[in-house]
C-alpha cells in the first residue's frame, strides 16, 4: 500500500514538472485557463536582421472580454503587438499600443500578414530549432509563459509554405 502511495505521488509531481516545462501551470490539467494559447511559433532570422516575428493562437475560454496588453522574452527589450493592413497597394505595419482584443469565447489567430509579436532590435539571431521563450501579459487573464517553436525562413508549423502577400512579393512593405 505504501509503495502504491509512493508510486502515486512520484507519477504526480513528474507529470506536475513536466507541465510546467512546456509552458503550462501547475492546474493546467485539472481546469481550463481563462486564456489559452496554442502553436505558438516563429521563424528564424539571418544575421543582422533588426526584427522577428512571433505568431500564436489565442482562445479567450471565460466569459468576459479580454486584451493581450505586452509581451516579454529574454530575446529582446522589446516586443510589440503590430498588426499588417493595406493602405492603397501598399502592405503597411503599424503598432498596436492598446493591445489585442480577446473577445469572450473567441479565438484569435496571430499570424504572418496579419496581427502578430514584434521583437525589436534584437541583438542576435532567431536559430532554427532553438525554442524562444515569451509570456504573454493580459489586461484581466494572469500572464501565459509559451515557448515558441523556431522554424526555418518561409516555413509554417503546418510545414506548408504560407502565401506571400502582395507586399512580400512587391517588395513594397513599410514600417
Amino acid at each position: 500500500m505504501l509503495r502504491t502511495a509512493l508510486l502515486t505521488t512520484l507519477l504526480l509531481t513528474s507529470t506536475a514538472l513536466l507541465a510546467n516545462q512546456h509552458g503550462q501551470d501547475d492546474g493546467a490539467s485539472s481546469h481550463t485557463l481563462p486564456i489559452e494559447a496554442a502553436t505558438p511559433w516563429t521563424r528564424a532570422t539571418p544575421p543582422g536582421a533588426g526584427a522577428g516575428g512571433g505568431f500564436v493562437t489565442l482562445t479567450n475560454r471565460s466569459s468576459t472580454d479580454d486584451r493581450l496588453v505586452g509581451a516579454t522574452s529574454p530575446l529582446t527589450e522589446r516586443v510589440e503587438l503590430h498588426t499588417m493592413e493595406m493602405d492603397g497597394d501598399v502592405m503597411r505595419m503599424s503598432h498596436l499600443p492598446d493591445g489585442i482584443e480577446l473577445p469572450a469565447g473567441d479565438t484569435v489567430t496571430l499570424a504572418p500578414g496579419g496581427l502578430h509579436l514584434m521583437f525589436m532590435e534584437l541583438g542576435s539571431p532567431i536559430v532554427e530549432g532553438e525554442p524562444v521563450p515569451v509570456t504573454l501579459e493580459f489586461q484581466n487573464a494572469e500572464s501565459i509563459h509559451v515557448e515558441l517553436e523556431v522554424l526555418a525562413p518561409g516555413a509554417s508549423p503546418e510545414g506548408a509554405e504560407h502565401a506571400h502577400s502582395h507586399a512580400e512579393q512587391s517588395g513594397h512593405m513599410h514600417h
